[in-house]
């Protein structure tokens, strides 16, 4: 099919199965302004440049006292460096977690660029800084481990004259050369775009753009769009839908009417924030439970993952992920590849999802000696099994209710932690 530079007809694409199946992903903001690595608890470190310039405001105040007022945000590059960077462990610790798919900044506002981008001389990794295709050493590494790779990218790059003049020349002249060029070199799985909300999708020539990733690019069939292309684009127009830290595009009701992700990071921040504590870490168990509960509702979970400027994955972080993995490793068959069954919950503790004729009830609390379900109903040949156990458990229906019975098991014995998954076949 050859899509039109339209939005129905880019729209009608279909979005690749593979993506749905996949689940749960990694988001990467790195880059300069992981340098300073500082922002304000609660706000996004990734940001530093845009907030030096309220001179009034915590980011400039930090700046002045630790670099000085006449250290520019571009004098950083020099000290990102990268060089404990190792893609392959990364790759590995991204493949130990459960995540399908890797998606890390090509390039952020900032106009910072992982690769050497002929539009951004001197202004990206091999240029300047790590001396290093940060971006194409990494997809080498991550599909090596049998990842999908995908890549962030900012339409607009905040101090660019271009974009400040004359945003849709800039669009043209170098935006879309870049994404090209970028799309061209690496083939991605995924184009997460962002960046998008100042001008409409008309100024960005977006529609022009996807008809020639759709059509011409020779990753057309595999990769998988957002909905980040204008500021109307949101929940309306483009790939899945994206939510961010739960909040929607622009105040409208998600809803489950298209495929969606939500994506975060495992603290308050996408870039890494040294200014944050433990208490901005979510914990792995609120992580798992916010997987399921948006798989349940046939979403994606992309977490966010903020490298240090020397190259390491924190060890917070990388705890968090290993112990995802842990939990994915006993219970991936609740998660991969399934899709929202006729009841999403079941009271506030167990959500469903399904998958060819099973059933599978997700208990984000151990349920003791009984977990009583009230959705589930009988039909034909029922069996139930707790995943990660292979003995049959006993189960019953009395008044509308579906009664698992659950035997005693010490600690040792528990499969896993933080969420526990009842496959129940032959219901209705």
């Amino acid at each position: 099919m050859k899509y039109e530079a339209n939005w129905e007809s880019i729209d009608s694409r279909p979005i690749p199965k593979w993506f749905d199946e996949a689940k749960f992903g990694i988001m990467l903001h790195w880059g300069v302004y992981s340098v300073p690595a500082w922002a304000p608890k609660g706000t996004y470190s990734e940001w530093y440049w845009a907030s030096m310039g309220n001179k009034d405001g915590d980011t400039w105040k930090y700046h002045v006292k630790n670099y000085g007022e006449n250290f520019k945000y571009q004098d950083f590059a020099h000290l990102f460096k990268a060089e404990l960077y190792d893609p392959d462990e990364w790759a590995e610790i991204f493949k130990q977690s459960g995540a399908r798919y890797v998606v890390p900044t090509s390039k952020h506002h900032d106009g910072f660029c992982l690769w050497q981008s002929p539009y951004s001389w001197n202004w990206n990794s091999v240029d300047i800084g790590p001396h290093r295709d940060l971006l194409g050493d990494l997809a080498k590494a991550v599909r090596n481990k049998g990842l999908m790779m995908g890549f962030y990218y900012s339409l607009y790059e905040w101090y660019r004259p271009l974009f400040m003049a004359n945003p849709e020349r800039y669009a043209l002249e170098h935006m879309i050369p870049q994404m090209k060029d970028v799309i061209t070199r690496y083939e991605p799985s995924i184009l997460f775009t962002d960046g998008e909300w100042d001008h409409p999708s008309e100024t960005w020539h977006s529609c022009e753009f996807l008809a020639w990733l759709f059509n011409e690019a020779s990753c057309k069939d595999e990769i998988v769009i957002n909905d980040r292309w204008g500021k109307e684009t949101r929940s309306q127009h483009g790939g899945y839908f994206t939510t961010e830290y739960g909040q929607v595009g622009w105040g409208k009701d998600l809803g489950m009417a298209r495929k969606w992700e939500e994506c975060r990071g495992i603290g308050a921040s996408f870039g890494y924030n040294r200014n944050e504590s433990i208490s901005e870490y979510a914990k792995t168990g609120d992580i798992i439970h916010l997987l399921i509960g948006i798989v349940s509702k046939g979403g994606n979970l992309e977490l966010n993952v903020g490298p240090t400027a020397d190259g390491r994955i924190p060890v917070i972080m990388q705890e968090r992920l290993l112990e995802i993995g842990d939990w994915l490793k006993v219970n991936g068959e609740a998660i991969y590849g399934t899709h929202s069954w006729r009841e999403i919950t079941d009271g506030e503790l167990v959500c469903y999802t399904a998958k060819d004729k099973a059933v599978y009830a997700i208990s984000k609390k151990f349920p003791e000696r009984e977990l009583i379900l009230s959705a589930p109903k009988p039909g034909r040949d029922v069996s139930v099994t707790m995943l990660g156990k292979e003995t049959p458990l006993k189960w019953k229906y009395e008044d509308g209710k579906f009664i698992i019975e659950v035997p005693l098991m010490s600690v040792e014995e528990v499969p896993s932690r933080h969420a526990y998954v009842f496959k129940l076949n032959g219901v209705e």
